[in-house]
């Protein structure tokens, strides 16, 4: 196998471009253009899209009582054979009641995880843009008939800054930027944002540090859109269904938005795929109906996926849980929260059912509760989190005691569960026995889409990111570790270095010459 090597990052060469003035587009006017229905019709077979409500309903319904120990060990070792679960299969898990085999459920979930991704957890920051939004969802801080929250969105100069305060003070390198679906926050915009985060390089103590990775969670668009996105260096494009259930799907997004369309939102994915994006990002907010239900939805959609296009499937399935927000009248009249119990279960499930797919557990969720995700088979977390729009550079943190309600609810989405700081996270992950990951490598060397997929299917892939994970990991803790962060990281270095002698003897005459190369200050090297 080979290895790659560069050192310097490839910036953009056109110019930013400049932005219209915010407002400049009638918000009505713009609304009625967004959706395309040609490009959801064509994805519709006889007439119907992918999600079978009466099949998921049975499953759910099903009350046949426990299934076999030996029924539950087959599954799991279709599972453990890196395929994919069917809806009965993951119906089945769902009936488990017997905690000696949810254990076994667990440890075959952590087993799995580790077979393909091996023992890291990258992480990342998500970036707010903007807190504008046409949209009405009745949970949501951000829903247009909000009084209460502020609403902004970044001049390029604090996206700028942002995305220095987020390299230099944090040492991140991966991001999700975050926008409301708005005129002001449109195509374009995304576009210049995202051009003038990958031109941010500042000086870290022993190097240079830039953000290498870009996702974007934003609203459904169009293929023609979609291109554009990606032509600019768009990583991951994340949309999360919200509920899979359409019953449910109609009580909290109004007819009359865009969001209110569910086929729209539903085959967003198709059209990123179709538009060229390699990676994209499925989610259901759970808490809006049965969790079961939207359990057995994300699986559909990630068949359906797969079905599509020549096996490739989500790169990546979110799970966040509902939490409380600025002004949501939902909030006020539902109480369908998932119970921790139920959340750890759905995790393990999911693990099981796509043994291939990241998992993101996201800081929504308070530190414990993540703790055990991750021996539950999560890949990816975000850490240092500030969901208010220019809080990274500005300093302003969420309250660290969750219980005060002192988070600033008029200036982000919704409250946070877990503010510990990137670092504590990197030395908790550590004394876990995980490797925080800050690689960004296979994506920027074609290691993405259908190459990808095959390569967790048939668990190479860990391969390649256990060595860039140590390379990456190596930079963070030169140049952002506190000395007390340092020495527990150190040791875990020293025991990843061994174990990847080990088990990759062959790459090691390529990988040992990175290393060194990084101990003295080079950045972005990578297998």
């Amino acid at each position: 196998m080979s290895i790659a090597h560069r050192p310097e990052t490839v910036v953009l060469e056109r110019p930013i471009a400049p932005l219209a003035p915010e407002g400049s587009v009638p918000p009505k006017d713009w609304a009625g253009n967004v959706i395309v229905r040609g490009e959801i019709d064509r994805y519709l077979e006889g007439g119907e899209d992918f999600i079978d409500d009466e099949r998921i309903d049975g499953i759910v319904a099903d009350r046949r009582g426990e299934p076999s120990v030996s029924e539950v060990r087959d599954i799991l070792a279709k599972s453990s054979s890196i395929k994919a679960l069917d809806l009965e299969e993951v119906g089945c898990l769902l009936r488990v009641r017997s905690p000696e085999t949810w254990q076994e459920m667990i440890d075959a979930a952590l087993a799995i995880k580790t077979k393909v991704y091996n023992n890291r957890i990258v992480v990342f920051a998500p970036l707010y843009l903007s807190s504008k939004c046409v949209n009405s969802c009745v949970y949501c801080g951000f829903r247009a008939e909000n009084g209460e929250m502020k609403r902004r969105r970044l001049t390029l100069d604090e996206v700028r800054r942002e995305a220095e305060a987020l390299t230099r003070d944090f040492g991140h390198k991966r991001l999700v930027v975050v926008f409301g679906e708005h005129p002001d926050s449109d195509v374009d915009y995304m576009i210049s944002a995202i051009d003038t985060i990958y031109s941010v390089k500042v000086q870290t103590r022993k190097g240079e540090a830039n953000i290498r990775r870009v996702n974007v969670n934003a609203a459904p668009m169009s293929i023609e859109k979609l291109r554009r996105l990606s032509e600019v260096g768009m990583g991951t494009f994340q949309v999360f269904q919200e509920t899979y259930d359409r019953r449910a799907y109609a009580r909290v997004h109004p007819s009359r938005t865009i969001k209110g369309d569910f086929r729209w939102r539903l085959y967003c994915h198709h059209r990123a795929m179709e538009a060229g994006v390699d990676d994209v990002g499925i989610g259901a907010l759970f808490g809006l109906a049965d969790w079961r239900f939207e359990l057995l939805g994300l699986v559909s959609h990630s068949r359906e996926l797969e079905r599509r296009f020549n096996g490739v499937g989500a790169h990546t399935i979110s799970f966040p849980r509902l939490e409380p927000a600025s002004n949501a009248p939902w909030l006020e009249a539902k109480d369908r929260r998932v119970s921790d119990e139920d959340f750890l279960k759905l995790i393990t499930i999911l693990r099981l059912a796509v043994p291939y797919t990241g998992l993101i557990c996201t800081a929504r969720e308070p530190a414990p509760i993540r703790n055990e995700a991750v021996r539950r088979g999560i890949t990816q977390m975000d850490a240092g989190t500030r969901i208010g729009l220019g809080a990274y550079s500005e300093g302003t943190s969420p309250e660290r005691d969750r219980g005060t309600g002192e988070q600033d609810l008029e200036n982000q989405q919704f409250l946070l569960g877990d503010p510990r700081s990137l670092e504590e996270l990197v030395g908790d992950l550590a004394d876990d026995g995980h490797i925080t990951s800050f690689c960004t490598a296979g994506y920027r060397i074609g290691r993405t889409g259908a190459r990808i997929m095959r390569m967790f299917r048939d668990c190479t892939e860990g391969n390649f990111c256990k060595l860039n994970a140590i390379l990456t990991f190596r930079e963070w803790v030169d140049d952002f570790a506190s000395p007390a962060t340092r020495e527990k990281c150190e040791r875990l270095i020293e025991r990843e270095y061994a174990e990847a002698k080990a088990q990759f003897p062959s790459l090691m005459p390529g990988f040992e010459p990175l290393y060194q190369k990084t101990l003295h200050g080079c950045r972005d090297l990578f297998v």
